[in-house]
């Protein structure tokens, strides 16, 4: 089950380390988020050095639906109310600066990108919507009202933004990966303060960026109840018309719609890592219903670490990791929010000012009512008395029948049928 971006593109290859290493920035994984934090740091003069355990963008970055827009859900009314105009307006800042960075970068790269407007769709939530809109232009960006009518669905409205963009991922980030200090098959083993151990070797360094999708310490920062995962679903459609936007359900169970060449990148299916939900049959049944003569390419499924608030944590590990630092927790949209990562996480380790640093430090308040979800969630998966068990923190492990995998409901790690770790946290096998 290959992503469209993998099909026909030569995957980039890099070396091991070997021996012993000393860096002054050390970033561990090597997705979308830590590429481009090692592109900006290699940019601006910081000697750096990133290790990816397998092969870059090897994880969730190869199954992105890599749309870039600032338009993240019905966020913006939501952040208003709850932090504030001024939280609320830095956010989107560095939403727009992130897309207007990528425009720039894809002058440069060939992949595809291409300008389309963005919509966030209700199916019935049409007050909800028109609030979004205001929300938006209180904010600075012009937002518009739609009816979303090129959809084969009938909707309560959209919000329309207009010259947001779509790109093939993997032919940005392989072009921009060949010119930075990038090993592969190097797995970190233990982390000390100064030094990480490796299967190739030891690195030295004075500041580290995680950038592991769902971070790696446990004892630090309390991300196991701050983040939980959610898996989604894509189909490729030859056949169907192709619409001129990029469209997303408001909902984390709706759909999404973008193009890609003569295809129809048909999204959606989504639930909560190791609970039941629609995968790939609900968009095999919508499409059978909406799109009879089309055909099915290629389906592939997605993994996102959702927070508390639906803000990423992006800054400082946690107040007792001086010099550490994280990207993670992106809710779907990883494209913008790991370009804004690369932008904080880049003044940080320079002991450079961020102007959207306090809107997404890890360290903000965990009261939200998602606390207690997740909370709970750990506790049924840790106190449901079967096997196999998750070797992350020894949570019961769930089968999924649509993937043919086990997977954890308490903090998202999959595993093939024969225990072989697929998505972290674990970063261990299931013990047989």
């Amino acid at each position: 089950m290959q992503s469209v971006w993998q099909k026909d593109l030569p995957q980039e290859n890099f070396n091991a380390l070997d021996g012993n290493k000393k860096t002054d920035v050390l970033i561990i994984g090597g997705g979308i988020a830590g590429l481009l934090c090692a592109y900006k740091l290699k940019n601006a003069g910081v000697d750096c050095l990133l290790v990816e355990a397998t092969r870059i963008c090897g994880g969730i970055t190869k199954n992105t639906t890599a749309k870039i827009t600032l338009g993240h859900g019905l966020i913006y009314d939501k952040m208003i109310k709850r932090v504030g105009k001024e939280r609320a307006q830095q956010y989107l800042h560095a939403q727009a600066e992130a897309c207007r960075e990528y425009a720039r970068l894809c002058q440069r790269v060939d992949c595809d990108y291409e300008i389309r407007d963005n919509f966030v769709y209700s199916l019935t939530e049409r007050k909800r919507i028109e609030r979004e809109v205001n929300a938006l232009n209180t904010l600075g960006i012009k937002a518009l009202l739609s009816e979303a009518d090129e959809l084969p669905i009938k909707v309560a409205g959209a919000v329309r933004v207009q010259n947001q963009a779509q790109i093939h991922p993997l032919k940005l980030l392989y072009a921009i990966a060949r010119d930075l200090p990038v090993y592969e098959d190097t797995k970190v083993l233990e982390l000390m303060p100064g030094r990480a151990a490796t299967s190739r070797g030891e690195i030295a360094y004075k500041k580290l960026i995680i950038a592991t999708h769902f971070p790696m310490l446990n004892k630090h920062g309390l991300y196991p109840l701050k983040l939980y995962q959610h898996r989604s679903y894509v189909i490729a459609l030859k056949g169907a018309p192709i619409p001129d936007g990029m469209y997303v359900d408001e909902s984390d169970t709706g759909l999404s719609f973008r193009s890609y060449g003569d295809l129809l990148l048909l999204g959606g299916g989504g639930h909560r890592t190791g609970k039941r939900g629609g995968c790939w049959q609900e968009l095999e049944a919508f499409a059978r219903t909406h799109y009879k003569n089309a055909e099915i390419t290629q389906k592939w499924a997605t993994q996102d670490c959702m927070t508390l608030d639906r803000v990423p944590y992006i800054g400082q590990y946690a107040a007792s990791t001086p010099n550490v630092y994280v990207a993670t927790g992106f809710n779907k949209w990883g494209m913008t929010n790991a370009m804004v990562a690369a932008g904080i996480l880049s003044d940080l380790v320079q002991d450079k000012p961020s102007p959207y640093a306090d809107v997404f430090s890890p360290s903000r308040t965990m009261l939200r009512p998602q606390l207690a979800v997740n909370a709970i969630e750990s506790a049924i998966g840790l106190l449901t008395p079967t096997s196999p068990r998750c070797p992350h923190l020894g949570c019961a492990l769930k089968y999924n029948r649509a993937e043919h995998t086990w997977d954890c409901p308490c903090h998202g790690s999959r595993f093939t049928e024969q225990g072989e770790l697929i998505d972290n946290p674990a970063t261990d096998d299931k013990k047989r």
